[in-house]
């Protein structure tokens, strides 16, 4: 027997792939998304305007980013699955926006003759609009983490 989305409810959608090439090392890309005060400095999607991050970097250890945005706060919340310096990052992913469901992200760091490739797969998301508003979160994401990375 299989068991599905109970009749009637969306079906779940597709994992999302965001990707960009950053101009620093896999290591410091890496250590961006583990450090506190670095994730919390440029997780900081669409009208964010502040972030506050707690996290314990290692497997079985957990994560708490709360985004200040203008209508209110949102949180997400997440326990690392695997920690593989530099190479690759996977954590758990939920807040209101996946159902209060876990969901996984796995970022990939690859090292190309123009920095780093960062590659963020979400997965498991419960619905095309969890996954169209992720989809435009990674990608600010990324764009944030790019500025933050630039040499000053």
């Amino acid at each position: 027997m299989t068991v599905g989305a109970p009749a009637g409810s969306p079906a779940p959608a597709p994992a999302l792939v965001v990707s960009r090439v950053i101009a620093a090392s896999p290591e410091a890309l890496f250590d961006a998304w583990t450090d506190p005060s670095s994730l919390a400095a440029w997780m900081q999607p669409g009208a964010t305007t502040h972030t506050e991050v707690t996290a314990d970097a290692r497997v079985g250890g957990e994560f708490s980013i709360l985004m200040h945005m203008p209508d209110a706060p949102v949180l997400h919340r997440g326990t690392y699955l695997e920690v593989d310096r530099p190479r690759r990052l996977a954590f758990t992913w939920r807040s209101r926006f996946t159902e209060d469901a876990d969901t996984r992200v796995t970022v990939d760091f690859t090292a190309t003759d123009a920095g780093t490739l960062v590659a963020v797969t979400h997965e498991h998301l419960p619905h095309e609009s969890a996954r169209a508003a992720h989809l435009d979160g990674w990608t600010d994401c990324l764009s944030e983490l790019a500025a933050w990375a630039a040499p000053a």
